[in-house]
């Protein structure tokens, strides 16, 4: 097995759904740390969301979680994990256009 730490990032998320991770198949992706920062100087509010593929189902990780201005959000951080399966993705959707930056930590074991 390969083991691959790796980091994503993206800038200005916002009311259009986006999907910011597609896990590898085969093997399984690790999500170790997951930051989202608010760009702008009011509140806006973020959901993430895992969509598997195969089972075409879609579920909250987060929902509606406000992230007060100029400030950040650890969404996945110290000693949590998040694990996916071969085709799960992860979404982001911001209350606000363009009002998010993001970066996501993880290892993919392939």
């Amino acid at each position: 097995m390969a083991t691959a730490f790796k980091n994503t990032l993206y800038n200005a998320i916002g009311t259009t759904p986006t999907t910011v991770k597609t896990s590898v198949s085969p093997g399984n992706t690790t999500v170790i740390g997951l930051s989202l920062t608010n760009l702008t100087d009011t509140i806006v509010t973020v959901s993430v969301q895992l969509q598997d593929t195969i089972a075409n189902t879609t579920v909250y990780f987060l929902k509606g979680v406000m992230v007060p201005p100029n400030q950040s959000l650890r969404a996945v951080t110290g000693g949590e994990k998040l694990i996916l399966t071969p085709s799960t993705n992860v979404i982001i959707t911001s209350s606000l256009a363009s009002s998010l930056d993001l970066v996501m930590s993880y290892v993919e074991i392939v």
